[in-house]
């Protein structure tokens, strides 16, 4: 998913809830979506409650087409948070299991075989929206949601725990190639091991189970900002 930054043609003095949206858009392109994913829901949402103002500014066709993404920006949303949802579950069973002693590893791994098959098709989808463009909507609030999918492919990246660089070094500005090793994959290598202990495993299931809980909350926050957000476009549009 390839993103191209833009460069804002409204004066910031004329247009200061532009300058603002595109402060916030700043503060997401400097930061390395591949290690701050929590720190990026907080500002992503910071980015929608600057962008709530703003729309007051556009003309009827920009905000009609908005409107059409804005459903796709929300089932995606819903999509990881469903995600979420199944990895919470699947990692506090595996953690009773191994309490019991009876490590039912089998279980957890065919869960993870489900969440990666629905994380791929999404990821899929993204990919197929990123490469919409309108020619309706104002730069600003194609970055916005350019910026939006940004976020959400690396929040899916790292649920995923991809053996390859992942699709998230397009859209940063870095050059890094170094691979990020986070809990999910330790887990999965630790599982697919021919010799499975189970005190391999505890330690970074009790640290994916804190992860999971943070991300959960803030996309939440997230899902939240963007119901408001397609409640306002709904609302200026009817006036």
């Amino acid at each position: 998913m390839a993103y191209h930054a833009r460069s804002i043609s409204l004066p910031t003095r004329s247009n200061p809830l532009a300058a603002a949206v595109e402060a916030q858009l700043c503060k997401l392109r400097s930061s390395d979506l591949t290690s701050s994913i929590t720190n990026n829901l907080v500002a992503l949402k910071d980015l929608y409650e600057c962008v709530e103002d703003f729309l007051s500014t556009e003309d009827g066709k920009c905000l009609d087409a908005v409107l059409d993404r804005s459903c796709m920006l929300l089932d995606v949303c819903e999509t990881i948070k469903d995600v979420l949802s199944m990895m919470k579950q699947s990692a506090q069973d595996l953690q009773s299991s191994i309490r019991r002693q009876s490590n039912e590893f089998d279980a957890y791994m065919s869960s993870r075989k489900k969440v990666c098959k629905v994380i791929q098709k999404c990821l899929s989808d993204l990919k197929k929206n990123t490469n919409k463009n309108n020619d309706f909507v104002s730069d600003v609030l194609t970055e916005v949601e350019a910026t939006t999918l940004a976020v959400f492919e690396s929040v899916l990246s790292f649920l995923s725990a991809p053996k390859q660089r992942s699709l998230v070094s397009k859209l940063t500005t870095k050059n890094s190639t170094q691979q990020v090793v986070n809990e999910v994959t330790k887990i999965d290598i630790a599982l697919k091991s021919k010799v499975i202990e189970a005190k391999e495993v505890q330690k970074p299931l009790a640290a994916l189970e804190m992860n999971l809980q943070e991300l959960e909350q803030g996309l939440e926050s997230v899902f939240r900002c963007l119901i408001k957000n397609r409640v306002s476009l709904l609302n200026i549009l009817n006036q």
